[in-house]
């Protein structure tokens, strides 16, 4: 009787190890398959609604931000108070978003359009002082980050330029197009932040007339007169078989900006030229915005300021429709 049940528990233990063996020769070959591992996951993948800045000569395009943290560093001192720094990145962004239409459009790096720095070109220009410059610019623009400049609803074109003539000039002056944000504004104080608001040249006469396409003569300069604009720059300059726009005239002759005095030395035949400010005189003084903010505005004071009736808003991405598109942003907001 004991014998006969250790034979039959013998006999189911066999059959246990046999289905369990089965089993394991069914789940094995699952269990060693290798879990793949998924690809990493790129910027775009993550936010699709992200905003790249293609800046021509650059290999890749720029997250928008790193984009306004090179060109704050082309366009500034660094040493500038921390609210003009931050009121040129919140008009550098502007600036981008609307001349690219969020992205979908090239930008040049250049005075054509906004110096852009590489982080290569910042540690050169900076050398010892590149991580505390870099950490500095940074923590500013991070906290403007999203910060536009806003006319009504739309984004501005947030022109600016180097030093004024004490006045900014206004669109309609410069391109003949009225635009309410980009009138003219005292800009006081520059001359004690400025290393150079004047500025003299002298210029042979032969190298006046190949720039002027022309063939001046000592009667000619006698007769010349400059005809001034509100502002106090040359809206037209006018002699004997000669007219031409200042602006124009100063493409023309490489002058810092177009409030310029001429005088011809006829001993020496030599143009002498004299200039105040420097660029085109629209939008934002730059060294006006330092003035400003060595006497304690803000980022926004200086920005309203010089672009009339506007406020500060944060860019919105308009969420149905990148998604659409991945990798386009919608700035229209």
């Amino acid at each position: 009787m004991n014998e006969m049940g250790g034979c039959n528990i013998q006999s189911n233990m066999d059959k246990l190890l046999a289905v369990l063996f089965i089993v394991l020769l069914f789940f094995i070959p699952i269990l060693m398959k290798t879990t793949p591992v998924e690809p990493e996951k790129n910027v775009a993948m993550e936010d699709p609604c992200a905003i790249y800045i293609t800046v021509e000569g650059v290999d890749k395009p720029l997250p928008l931000e790193e984009y306004v943290i090179g060109v704050v560093a082309g366009e500034m001192p660094i040493d500038f108070h921390d609210e003009a720094l931050r009121a040129q990145a919140i008009a550098a962004r502007t600036y981008v978003l609307r001349n690219t239409d969020g992205g979908k459009k090239p930008i040049e790096a250049t005075v054509s359009a906004q110096v852009y720095k590489t982080a290569a070109e910042r540690k050169e220009r900076w050398g010892k002082k590149f991580k505390q410059n870099e950490k500095k610019l940074r923590e500013i623009v991070e906290t403007t980050a999203g910060d536009t400049i806003v006319y009504g609803d739309e984004m501005i074109t947030a022109m600016f330029f180097s030093t004024s003539n004490g006045k900014t000039e206004t669109a309609q002056n410069y391109s003949g197009n009225p635009i309410p944000y980009l009138q003219s504004v005292e800009s006081p104080g520059e001359e004690v932040v400025a290393a150079e608001v004047e500025r003299r040249i002298e210029m042979p006469i032969m190298k006046w007339n190949e720039a002027l396409e022309s063939d001046w003569k000592a009667d000619r300069f006698k007769s010349l007169k400059l005809v001034r604009n509100q502002t106090g720059r040359v809206q037209k300059a006018v002699s004997t078989e000669f007219v031409m726009n200042g602006r124009e005239m100063r493409e023309a002759l490489g002058l810092a900006s177009t409030d310029f005095n001429i005088a011809y030395d006829v001993t020496n035949e030599i143009v002498i030229i004299t200039t105040k400010g420097y660029g085109h005189g629209v939008g934002m003084s730059q060294y006006g915005a330092e003035a400003f903010a060595q006497k304690g505005w803000t980022a926004e004071n200086i920005l309203t300021y010089y672009y009339s009736g506007t406020a500060i808003k944060k860019f919105e991405v308009d969420e149905s429709e990148c998604l659409k598109t991945p990798t386009l942003a919608n700035n229209s907001k």
